[in-house]
């Protein structure tokens, strides 16, 4: 009965919208109340990871769509700064906090549900979203959670493989990119915010290792490096570009060193010419919501708005050619918060910066 009455409020989204294509902000709008009323369990402040009750097998969502859904609340506030999109969506992530040891940190699954794993890079997405929202509200409870997470991180830190953080708490058998890349954003997020020496010591040593071991010749970044076989995963994605390009930017904006701003630059073209083929981006729109992020620091810096054509036109062509009748986005039948997270995040950005 719940699912046939989600199907009927999609429906009902989809009836009112206009047959004209419509712009980023109302695109936002759109997917928005979309995730409110095929994803959102109002009862429990929750959400659903797909539309699909049989693909959900009576969970509600892993805490990773809360992480795009948290940073796409963000970019929605900074768009409309008097709505409060932040809030429920913190009011369901505090319901994945774990407080047990070695340190409290937020974990795959609803914590009254089952007891789960805590990945480095869930708590290190969260983080990054808060930092973004501290910056900009100077709300110090996100400052306060982003210094929990960054506590937290620590406990994956090891000298097996040279260093590096590892991706799952307890599971010591990979370092990834993407739990150096994000963590390396928070470190260096909490440096700005607090002038901690600490916090910059961390992120140039979570850089210093990923660069020695995870960067290909080409500037992109393989996904992780086994342990202890050392053994590469040559597998290269969007969002460990995205992390890196970003952190790069970041570290050039603290020390003003060229070689930050070079290497960014490097990242960025490489990426474009990786990842952008017969006119598409990969399938993950999350995956490339966090590549933009890395675009949209350097265009802070460079100022050049050539570099998100491809965005741009990958976006359109995502809304035009890959969105059903009810206006859920995805390559796939059954649809996922991810994906509708992701791509608010991408118009929310494609429209802050004017492209």
């Amino acid at each position: 009965m719940k699912i046939k009455l989600i199907s009927l409020l999609c429906l009902s989204v989809a009836l009112s919208t206009s047959a004209q294509t419509p712009g980023y902000k109302e695109r936002i709008k759109i997917i928005n109340q979309n995730i409110n009323s095929c994803f959102a369990d109002t009862k429990t402040g929750l959400y659903l990871e797909t539309t699909d009750s049989v693909e959900n097998k009576g969970n509600h969502s892993f805490l990773w769509p809360l992480c795009a859904l948290v940073q796409a609340a963000n970019e929605m506030e900074v768009l409309e700064p008097s709505k409060q999109y932040l809030k429920p969506v913190m009011v369901a992530i505090q319901q994945y906090y774990s407080p047990r040891s070695p340190a409290p940190a937020y974990q795959a699954m609803v914590a009254k549900e089952k007891q789960d794993s805590r990945f480095y890079d869930d708590n290190e997405w969260v983080a990054i979203a808060l930092m973004d929202a501290y910056n900009r509200t100077h709300n110090k409870q996100y400052l306060e959670t982003s210094k929990m997470i960054y506590r937290f991180l620590l406990t994956g830190y090891t000298n097996e493989a040279g260093g590096g953080f590892y991706w799952e708490e307890g599971n010591r058998k990979s370092k990834n990119t993407c739990s150096n890349g994000p963590g390396i954003l928070v470190a260096l997020q909490l440096y700005k915010a607090t002038g901690r020496k600490q916090y910059l010591d961390t992120a140039l040593l979570a850089y210093n290792w990923t660069n020695k071991n995870l960067q290909a010749p080409s500037g992109l970044f393989y996904d992780n490096i086994k342990v202890p076989s050392l053994k590469i995963d040559s597998a290269i994605y969007t969002y460990n570009a995205g992390a890196m390009l970003q952190a790069n930017v970041l570290l050039y904006n603290i020390t003003h060193d060229k070689k930050y701003l070079t290497e960014a630059r490097r990242i960025a073209k490489a990426s474009e010419q990786y990842f952008y083929r017969n006119n598409r981006l990969p399938g993950n729109y999350w995956f490339n919501a966090v590549l933009l992020r890395g675009y949209q620091e350097l265009y802070l810096v460079d100022k050049d708005k050539t570099q998100f054509r491809f965005f741009v036109d990958d976006a359109n062509r995502i809304w035009q050619q890959e969105r059903n009748d009810k206006n859920l986005l995805g390559q796939h039948r059954i649809k996922s918060l991810i994906d509708q997270a992701a791509m608010i995040e991408i118009y929310a950005r494609l429209e802050e910066m004017g492209v």
